[in-house]
């Protein structure tokens, strides 16, 4: 794979991450993760204005996409937060926003 070829591949994960957090309930099921070494699922839905269903939706999306795993365990299963995925996602979007700052010290591009 050539630079750009993987520059692109982080890119993509970087951003298939990001879109996982994307919506505020599922912060907050994973601050509630992090808070912990592991959950159950009905701890889960229960500390959750939602249906479960609903919760179930947003478990689901966080773990296609790494940042939550999870071992079932009886009827409502565990939940923990995946620290090291996280630990990535944060460092790349540090990095990002230092691009961003150094960029913005030379004064706005022209097209």
């Amino acid at each position: 794979m050539n630079d750009r070829a993987a520059t692109h591949a982080a890119e993509e994960r970087i951003a298939g991450l990001a879109k996982a957090l994307a919506h505020p309930m599922r912060v907050r099921i994973v601050r509630l993760l992090l808070s912990r070494p592991s959950c159950s699922g009905g701890e889960i839905f229960d500390d959750l204005p939602l249906a479960q269903s609903t919760v179930s939706q947003h478990l689901k999306v966080l773990k296609e996409a790494g940042l939550i795993g999870y071992e079932p365990r009886g009827t409502r299963g565990c939940y923990w937060a995946e620290r090291e995925m996280l630990a990535e996602l944060g460092g790349a979007i540090a990095t990002l926003l230092g691009e961003a700052a150094e960029s913005s010290k030379s004064g706005p591009d022209t097209c």
